[in-house]
């Protein structure tokens, strides 16, 4: 993986190919976390050179996930990190996710964030998800202001569809996109990489590890509790995931002639593809980060790019993302 610093479309912002997704900071999909384990593990991704710390407003039911950032940058330059955060989804009561685009709330949550934060400005701002009920003009107008503001460096848009892009970039400049992408779930190669790459936004894959079904460390017989959100998706049910697992067996010779890990393939081919400027890995513990920074310094060659290729081809097509 090069590790060289990329662009973050149009801005002054840089990011690393490796960023730390921190939604499973916040406890919400898999019990057991504590903000010990939180902040520890922020700490080792800084420490172990990733950088760029994803987060959002809704990473926890009371910010559970910016708070473990903001203790972990206590010892720590703000200016050593890259902060990107998300507005528009929050909870209200009974755990109910509530998507709001408004202006007036998506600035509430940001100035909310950053005092979560202890900052004064995110390096990147995302629209975390465009409300259907609110012009995307009226979101976009939202986030263009607060850029002006200095509250964000840059602007992103968050699983989103090419033409809400379009409308979005025509009142705010866009910079970033995150979607969920990997190296089995491609659908944005289709037609939001391509949107994005032509215009110069950088693309942020969320997912690129599929939660955790490319780690190569589940096993056959694994059944996900209630209190796990993984038990609600199709790749990990049935047929499906007794497939994705034979995909994941053909990954271990090509990984093995490397010399590296299954995972450590995964990160590098994605970090690689066109259009794709950072990857966001989630981690609940220390040990899951210092396993994941090994693919910064993995290096596919042809041979292992082809191999991959064809074990692409016989998976052929998963599941969609969207939960039954």
């Amino acid at each position: 993986m090069n590790q060289t610093a990329r662009r973050l479309g149009n801005s002054a912002v840089h990011v690393g190919p490796l960023g730390l997704g921190c939604w499973p900071l916040a406890g919400m999909t898999r019990g057991g976390i504590t903000a010990a384990d939180a902040q520890a593990t922020v700490a080792a991704a800084i420490a172990a050179g990733i950088t760029h710390l994803d987060t959002a407003y809704c990473y926890g039911e009371a910010g559970e996930s910016e708070a473990a950032i903001a203790a972990a940058l206590s010892t720590h330059r703000r200016a050593d990190v890259v902060l990107a955060g998300k507005c528009g989804i929050h909870w209200e009561p009974g755990r109910k996710q509530v998507v709001d685009g408004r202006p007036e709330r998506l600035r509430r949550e940001v100035d909310e964030s950053l005092r979560r934060l202890g900052t004064d400005h995110v390096d990147l701002l995302y629209l975390h998800a465009p409300d259907p009920r609110i012009p995307i003009e009226e979101s976009a107008g939202a986030l263009a202001s607060l850029r002006a503001e200095g509250k964000t460096l840059a602007v992103g848009a968050s699983n989103i569809s090419v033409d809400l892009l379009r409308r979005f970039a025509a009142v705010c400049p866009l910079d970033a996109c995150q979607m969920h992408y990997n190296i089995l779930q491609r659908e944005i190669e289709a037609d939001v990489l391509p949107w994005c790459r032509a215009r110069g936004v950088s693309v942020v894959a969320y997912w690129p590890l599929m939660k955790g079904l490319l780690t190569d460390t589940m096993a056959r017989d694994r059944v996900f509790p209630a209190t796990d959100s993984r038990h609600k998706y199709p790749m990990f049910q049935g047929d499906e995931f007794q497939r994705n697992l034979d995909f994941v067996e053909a990954l271990r010779p090509i990984a093995h002639r490397l010399g590296r890990r299954v995972p450590e393939i995964v990160l590098a081919w994605t970090a690689e593809q066109d259009g794709i400027t950072s990857v966001l890995v989630g981690a609940t513990n220390p040990d899951q980060i210092r396993e994941n920074a090994g693919s910064l310094t993995c290096q596919l060659d042809d041979e292992a790019r082809r191999a991959i290729a064809r074990a692409v081809a016989a998976r052929g097509t998963v599941a969609s993302r969207k939960p039954v």
